[in-house]
């Protein structure tokens, strides 16, 4: 790992720990993805019938790999001495405890309020990115009142929160905060959050948006034995958990590498290619930036999400409860709209698929796209903001 920080290689992504279904296959300690496959089969094939000499294909494997490293350094040091510096100004602030604040990105308007709930592992100006990328602006700009929660830094009392104390506590004294009942907004693991949140207060949210959020965290076979591998790191992270309080932003980072250890290289590659000045590399760097500056997991939170989630699959099973009472989906009678993008290598499609189906009045959009892209890419306005904005208008 690179690190943290602008010139480091970004290995967080949005939202929940990672999807053990986005985890490489692991062959003698190499990551090998599945499309490599029928070429890994072809070069053993031609290296046994003895059509290449050993020493041979091993000079030109070095050359292909110091020709990759020398591009991968060439698209690191493109972006450290990129000069796009985030610079939106924050809107107000019309609430906010601890370090925890919700930003009114349409003060005033008579729209609909829509209070957005990102995930508690990174910052939630993913979704507010930078000029022309920002779905909080484009829904102010079309007549909605966007609220954008911004969960903060974990302090000293927000160590010691479980998922009870967020969803229980913080997020249900922020929606009795509101002028009146919202539509409540989750993305990825924000979603799991305001799910909750909605059963508990229906009195204040009036509709339910679920982005890219997880339910079955074992969609299969494979998926399970992931997701328990995963829950299976928790003895050793616990040295960790008690000394900080949290699972820190590095440990976080380093669980997400393994979503695609080489995608990682492969976008600062292509990276180097792009024309600095270009709208692309400058939206690169502004997401670059958001995945270095992540937020540590409150110590409970990580026991309850790696251990529970991931481990027992307690959403899909019945078996996960905030403040006592079993989170069922099933039981929320109020409209909902899903998002499920297809590409998505952090939250499987099967996996939200199982969400929506469980909701008896839920819209679902499969998005063409993937779970960042959907939010802050290029095509996020066709993707997600879009339809978004016609099931608001729709309620």
């Amino acid at each position: 790992m690179l690190g943290m920080g602008r010139g480091m290689a970004a290995i967080g992504s949005a939202g929940l720990i990672p999807s053990p279904t986005g985890s490489p296959s692991w062959s003698g300690g190499w990551p090998i993805s599945k499309a490599a496959q029928p070429e890994i089969a072809r070069i053993g094939a031609a290296l046994a019938a003895g059509n290449h000499r050993p020493e041979a294909f091993r000079a030109a494997v070095i050359r292909r790999l110091m020709r990759a490293d020398r591009a991968l350094l060439a698209g690191i040091a493109a972006y450290r001495r990129h000069p796009f510096a985030r610079d939106l100004p924050d809107p107000p602030a019309i609430w906010s405890e601890g370090d925890s604040r919700i930003l009114d990105h349409a003060p005033g308007s008579a729209g609909p309020v829509a209070l957005f709930v990102p995930s508690l592992v990174n910052r939630a100006q993913v979704l507010d990115l930078m000029r022309g990328r920002s779905m909080m602006r484009f829904l102010a700009g079309q007549g909605v009142r966007p609220l954008l929660l911004d969960w903060g830094w974990p302090g000293a009392a927000e160590r010691d929160f479980s998922l009870t104390d967020y969803i229980a506590g913080r997020l249900e004294r922020a929606l009795v905060a509101m002028p009146g009942p919202v539509v409540l907004v989750g993305y990825c693991m924000g979603g799991l959050l305001a799910l909750a949140a909605a059963l508990r207060r229906p009195d204040r949210v009036r509709a339910l948006g679920l982005l890219a959020t997880p339910w079955d965290f074992h969609p299969s076979a494979e998926d399970a034995e992931r997701a328990r591998a995963a829950s299976a790191l928790l003895p050793g992270l616990e040295p960790l958990l008690q000394a900080t309080g949290t699972l820190p932003v590095d440990a976080i980072q380093t669980l997400f590498a393994g979503l695609d250890p080489f995608g990682i290289p492969q976008k600062f590659r292509a990276f180097a290619r792009l024309d600095p000045a270009s709208d692309r590399a400058a939206q690169f760097v502004a997401l670059e930036d958001w995945l270095n500056d992540g937020v540590p997991l409150a110590a409970p939170v990580a026991r309850e999400a790696l251990g529970g989630w991931y481990g027992a699959n307690t959403p899909m099973r019945g078996a996960w409860r905030v403040a006592g009472a079993v989170v069922d989906p099933g039981a929320l009678a109020m409209p909902a709209f899903c998002a499920i993008p297809h590409r998505d290598r952090i939250v499987p499609p099967d996996s939200a698929r199982a969400l929506a189906a469980r909701l008896p009045r839920s819209t679902v959009h499969e998005a063409a796209s993937g779970h960042i892209g959907m939010a802050a890419g290029g095509n996020a306005e066709a993707a997600l903001w879009r339809p978004l904005l016609e099931w608001l208008r729709s309620l």
